[in-house]
């Protein structure tokens, strides 16, 4: 069986520098925010060119340390997309706040950008755009929209590293942005981690304090900050967390325990200096998809103008999705259906009041689209045979 992604493959190309990274920390004896955590943030911060990284422990708690740090709880709204993985909702709902969907576009999949205006009442504070598969949303659009209703906006860039829009790389484009390292994202750690960027000072610090429980220097400083009081410059701790830390038992915010530890830190120092690569092959594999796949019956990514698309996902259409899958798997080809429920129509979400055909084109897509294989280490006689599969399948 051809499978969607190989991570055995990955780290075969970076064995020997993963492991002699990874055997530095535990020989080491600092495995909690320690300098590989500090040191993977500023070099994360500076690949996408933004002045803070705030590292955490998933992507989903930073899209909820994202909202707290705006200051978005009970009884706000936050508008949304219904086509995406459940945790951008999750994430609002667990702040007390409300999601409000809004529908996506046919052609990359993202939030709408002209059907946001409608969904925003006196109690909307933001907007949550997703770069879905990997092709950021339009932010130049939804900004301006933002900047005119007095509201603020977080990329759910969990699925997009390595995207650019208009020049500018995901994860730069909003007042704060949200990662997710898990395995499979194109920058994936060995389990779980997760990242918050933004220019804002404030916001830096605020998240600071509340993956930690909102104790010790950071938690402090952020204190402080919300008093009105003057803080600047990045609160550290006087030494390694993992024994001891005084300060730590000192707190002033109701926080989280949502920390990147140093082993998936110093693994992703070493994936984030193979990212550009990794995104070139992705994107070159996705080419030869597109030239090869042209003449199927299958409806193609679209790359929209200004955007380079970094392809975690290649995702096709079929209205017969059904029969075309279970044909491919017959034929050794893995597929994924992403995703199969709109998340309007969630069994948990049915209190909101939405019903089938509140949002058709989200609703179409849950319908027909499934992803084939594509990571960046795909070898071409895999890639032979899936496009074969496919033409032979989807005349």
């Amino acid at each position: 069986m051809i499978p969607l992604l190989d991570l055995k493959k990955q780290y075969a190309a970076i064995q020997k520098e993963a492991d002699e990274a990874v055997t530095a920390v535990l020989s080491g004896g600092s495995y909690i925010m320690g300098e590989n955590v500090r040191a993977f943030e500023k070099e994360f911060a500076a690949y996408l060119g933004v002045k803070h990284a705030v590292s955490a422990g998933n992507g989903t708690d930073a899209l909820v340390i994202a909202l707290e740090a705006l200051g978005i709880g009970a009884g706000d709204e936050v508008i949304t997309t219904p086509f995406t993985f459940f945790a951008t909702a999750e994430a609002i709902s667990q702040v007390g706040a409300v999601p409000v969907f809004a529908d996506v576009r046919p052609d990359t999949y993202n939030l709408d950008e002209t059907k946001i205006e409608a969904k925003i009442t006196p109690r909307t504070k933001a907007i949550l755009p997703v770069h879905i598969f990997g092709q950021c949303a339009e932010m130049e659009a939804i900004c301006g929209i933002a900047r005119r209703h007095g509201l603020r906006v977080i990329e759910d860039a969990c699925q997009a590293a390595g995207s650019r829009y208009r020049g500018k790389m995901a994860g730069a484009l909003a007042d704060i942005s949200c990662f997710s390292f898990f395995p499979t994202k194109n920058l994936g750690c060995a389990g779980d981690g997760g990242m918050l960027c933004t220019d804002s000072e404030e916001l830096a610090i605020i998240c600071r304090a509340l993956r930690a429980h909102g104790s010790g220097e950071a938690g402090e400083q952020a204190w402080r900050l919300l008093r009105g009081e003057a803080v600047s410059g990045e609160a550290l701790p006087a030494g390694d967390a993992t024994v001891y830390q005084p300060k730590k038992y000192f707190n002033y915010l109701i926080g989280h325990n949502s920390r990147l530890d140093e082993v998936q830190a110093a693994l992703l120092r070493v994936k984030l200096r193979h990212l550009p690569e990794y995104i070139e092959s992705r994107q070159a594999l996705a080419h030869r998809y597109d030239r090869e796949l042209s003449g199927s019956a299958l409806t193609l990514p679209a790359e929209a103008e200004g955007c380079s698309h970094a392809y975690h996902l290649y995702i096709v259409q079929s209205g017969e999705r059904d029969r075309v899958t279970a044909a491919l798997r017959e034929a050794g080809v893995a597929t994924g259906v992403y995703y199969p429920v709109p998340l309007h129509l969630q069994k948990c979400y049915q209190p909101l009041g939405y019903a089938e055909g509140s949002l058709p084109v989200a609703e179409y897509l849950s319908g027909r689209t499934f992803a084939i294989p594509l990571y960046p280490e795909m070898p071409k006689q895999d890639q032979d045979a899936v496009i074969a599969a496919v033409n032979r399948v989807c005349r």
